[in-house]
């Protein structure tokens, strides 16, 4: 019998069911409005890889941009000129420019391959101008690439360990250009908002605040959003945000929930999942089908042909499964020990859980995924 105990880690369930629920900093629960990161992205070439490249005839863009770049630097490509490069790559360059950066600051880059590029080992970068979703360039990337995978081929074998067409430059890209950014509204105000819609966690949050600050600075407009009254004084106003931030709040537990990945067969129960008293019934159908194909002789003195004649075989086999009673559960273990019981592999679980929470005796919110 498969034990789901074995196929969910037992150790991450008994952590789960015995951790009590902690307290937590506001600033691991919720985030300042516009205090975000913004994506950038740009396009660009890598050069100096060992053959690995893209193949010029399948990829024009790639000999197209290098011309470009050729004729800024004054070097003039004639026409019609069939370039077969192979130390050359076409790339996507991305990255995350961070809050409140600032101009000359560098930030991580990702480089990833767009075309038919064997590996990017070895590569370098060339200047690549990235770009916000505003068209404007607030970065520069430049630099050689760090690529974690490695690929081998000799005499028609090959063998590749991690990924090879994508890598990361560790400070590739210095900001050009900050993104402006206003703490606070108007009127004084700061909007705090939580990473998930709670109205016991934001009730909990703005209590948390008030008896720091002794006065009531914090009130919840809704299940989300916290408005603070913050002080006008830049200096002051980030000391009343580095208050805030590292408050401890206990946030409340989240709803009972089952999720089922039927991609994978991972199924995965909450502290809060419970089960009603039921009676369930599982049983395997296997239906094979072996064929056996006989050759059909004709006499020697006869004229008849050597044919092939089919010949299937097939076997339906269904598993009984007798009433399995499955009690009343308000702990976690007792819930994985019930379905223990049931002698059901990952795959089968998936629609037993279905039809308890149709029976009504799952009590839990069931997500597929």
């Amino acid at each position: 019998m498969k034990s789901l105990l074995r196929w969910m880690g037992v150790l991450l369930l008994c952590g789960v069911c015995a951790a009590p629920a902690q307290a937590e900093r506001i600033r691991d629960l919720a985030s300042f409005a516009g205090v975000r990161e913004n994506q950038l992205v740009g396009y660009g070439l890598v050069v100096g890889l060992d053959g690995t490249g893209d193949q010029t005839t399948q990829t024009p863009f790639t000999g197209q941009t290098l011309i470009n770049m050729l004729s800024q630097l004054g070097v003039s490509i004639p026409e019609g000129t069939n370039m077969q490069l192979q130390n050359v790559a076409a790339v996507m360059v991305t990255a995350q420019l961070p809050p409140f950066a600032r101009q000359g600051q560098e930030i991580d880059i990702t480089v990833s391959s767009m075309g038919n590029a064997d590996s990017l080992r070895g590569g370098t970068l060339l200047m690549t101008p990235l770009r916000g979703v505003d068209g404007n360039v607030y970065a520069m990337a430049q630099g050689n690439l760090l690529v974690g995978g490695i690929s081998a081929q000799q005499a028609g074998s090959s063998v590749q360990v991690n990924h090879t067409t994508a890598g990361r430059v560790p400070g590739g890209a210095t900001v050009e250009k900050s993104v402006a950014l206003r703490l606070g509204r108007r009127n004084g105000t700061l909007d705090l908002y939580l990473d998930k819609t709670d109205f016991t966690t934001a009730q909990r949050v703005v209590e948390a605040i008030n008896a720091e600050f002794g006065a009531p600075v914090a009130a919840a407009m809704d299940g989300r959003l916290i408005r603070l009254n913050s002080p006008s004084d830049s200096n002051s106003r980030v000391n009343f945000m580095a208050r805030v931030q590292n408050l401890n709040v206990t946030p409340s537990q989240g709803p009972s929930k089952v999720i089922v990945n039927s991609r994978t067969g991972s199924v995965v129960l909450n502290r809060k999942v419970t089960l009603d008293r039921a009676a369930v019934a599982h049983g395997d159908l296997s239906v094979t089908i072996d064929s056996n194909p006989q050759v059909s002789q004709p006499n020697p003195l006869g004229e008849g042909d050597t044919v092939v004649v089919p010949n299937a075989d097939i076997t339906v086999q269904q598993e009984g499964g007798a009433l399995q009673m499955v009690n009343t559960s308000a702990d976690l273990m007792d819930v994985v020990n019930a379905l223990n019981a049931l002698g059901a592999s990952p795959q089968d679980l998936m629609s037993i859980l279905q039809a308890l929470k149709s029976a009504g005796a799952l009590n839990a919110e069931l997500e597929i995924i």
